[in-house]
């Protein structure tokens, strides 16, 4: 979906198989998460837990970092930095030339795709595999992911359908969706063995003991990263936990807030490359530490973001996702999360419409694991897009005559006593389907009409009773 965040959006609510396929997926994880929530004790004071051990980690990444560096070091593994998106990838292709690699299998990676290392791979000639279900449906359909956990769901299971029968060598006969899986399985099996380097991202990594790792669904991390002689791994450097307890404790949080279960069915920890006497492991496994960014966000204010472990509940609870799904955000991460990511990563000045599209009702705050402040960081983008003059001319207009009008009550009272009449008369079947200065909403919705007294009007009169 190109153009502006307006023109994505336009074409996103004009698109109605669009709601359809989102509210299938974020309708169920919203129902699934509240049966996890509600089973789990102390889940409040687990999600206080979970909340400072980011809080401290971020306040000592340096030394987590070193600590991290020199356990994974010791267990084999060879360790890389990368301070910008450019440097990850030129990392990562050096080493799939040096290994002579013609292929690789890649595991889904929302830090991968945050660099452009799918872009990267393809221009340096080397053929992707994508093991993930959905990220093998998106590469089908020369997409972008529209969700961190549920890349493909904007698409129906009937349109996935239709995406397999034209590009699987043997396409399933059967429309349910144990064949389409079955069809995925034939078709990205041969090219998960066959792959000379197997590529993933980093749920966590555990700075005492140097491992990796990775939780999924299908096994397809397994199977991408064990058989090829090269294993590497791209993170950010705020995934570090202290300790294995202290993974395990995350590990709780993450899988209830995505999917609403108590666990994933494959959560595997890498702790180097094979060792003499293994039977299987790759010979050579690289991580690649990637800033991008990140460093200035918790230098900028925006620290506590850097508590996210990508779960998504942010977005399956949000409103304007639901509205209109992940493409239209434009960047790397959708939802409430990407409205604050994507400034930070890709700059305010193209991304000041995200933070602007928020209704700030909280409910993304309210489903966090690691109760990240999200409303009031995107305040914080808002307040710093109008110091800094981003915003557009006729809106800076607008607000000074609003609030020029709101530093005189008895002039405000009179206009929104007017304004309210006007819109009772325009309403007159009950609903606003036009109304001048609001066309961005009344596009695609109609408004209910007023009520006869304005708020005010009506708290007085309660006050009087």
């Amino acid at each position: 979906m190109s153009g502006g965040f307006a023109e994505r959006v336009d074409a996103a609510l004009a698109d109605p198989i669009l709601k359809l396929a989102v509210e299938r997926t974020a309708g169920t994880a919203e129902a699934k998460r509240t049966l996890a929530i509600d089973a789990f004790a102390d889940f409040e004071a687990a999600r206080d837990r979970a909340a400072a051990i980011k809080d401290h980690v971020i306040a000592n990444l340096g030394g987590y970092l070193e600590r991290f560096e020199a356990n994974a070091v010791a267990a084999g593994a060879v360790v890389h930095w990368a301070r910008t998106s450019q440097e990850a990838c030129d990392i990562v292709i050096g080493l799939c030339k040096a290994a002579g690699a013609k292929s690789v299998a890649r595991s889904k990676s929302m830090l991968g795709e945050e660099i452009g290392l799918p872009h990267a791979l393809t221009e340096a000639g080397i053929t992707r595999v994508e093991t993930d279900l959905a990220e093998h449906i998106i590469q089908l359909s020369g997409e972008r992911p529209s969700h961190i956990i549920w890349p493909a769901m904007h698409k129906t299971r009937e349109q996935v359908s239709v995406l397999f029968k034209a590009n699987h060598r043997d396409p399933h006969t059967e429309e349910t969706i144990a064949a389409m899986a079955e069809s995925a399985r034939r078709h990205l099996r041969e090219g998960m063995l066959a792959a000379d380097v197997g590529i993933c991202g980093a749920n966590f990594l555990i700075a005492d003991t140097g491992a990796v790792c990775t939780v999924t669904n299908e096994g397809n991390a397994e199977l991408s990263l064990v058989p090829p002689r090269m294993q590497i791994v791209t993170a950010g450097i705020e995934k570090i936990v202290p300790s294995m307890g202290h993974a395990v404790h995350m590990l709780r949080m993450l899988a209830r807030s995505a999917t609403g279960a108590p666990l994933t069915q494959y959560t595997t920890f890498y702790t180097g490359p094979k060792r003499p006497g293994d039977r299987d492991g790759p010979e050579e496994m690289h991580i690649v530490l990637v800033d991008n960014g990140r460093t200035a966000m918790r230098e900028d204010g925006l620290a506590e973001m850097l508590r996210c472990i990508r779960c998504g509940a942010c977005m399956n609870h949000c409103v304007v996702f639901r509205q209109i799904g992940g493409h239209a955000y434009g960047g790397t991460y959708p939802g409430p999360m990407g409205a604050v990511l994507t400034p930070a990563i890709d700059g305010l000045a193209a991304n000041r419409d995200l933070p602007n599209a928020c209704t700030l009702n909280g409910k993304c705050q309210e489903v966090c694991p690691v109760r990240i402040p999200l409303p009031t960081l995107l305040r914080g983008w808002r307040e710093k897009s109008w110091r800094e003059g981003l915003e557009p001319k006729a809106t800076r207009a607008g607000i000074g005559l609003w609030a020029w009008v709101a530093r005189r009550p008895r002039l405000y009272r009179t206009a929104t006593a007017t304004a309210l009449t006007a819109l009772r008369l325009l309403g007159r079947t009950g609903w606003l389907s036009n109304v001048p200065l609001a066309s961005g909403w009344t596009r695609h919705r109609d408004l209910p009409k007023p009520a006869a007294e304005s708020f005010m009007a009506q708290y007085k009169k309660g006050q009087r009773q």
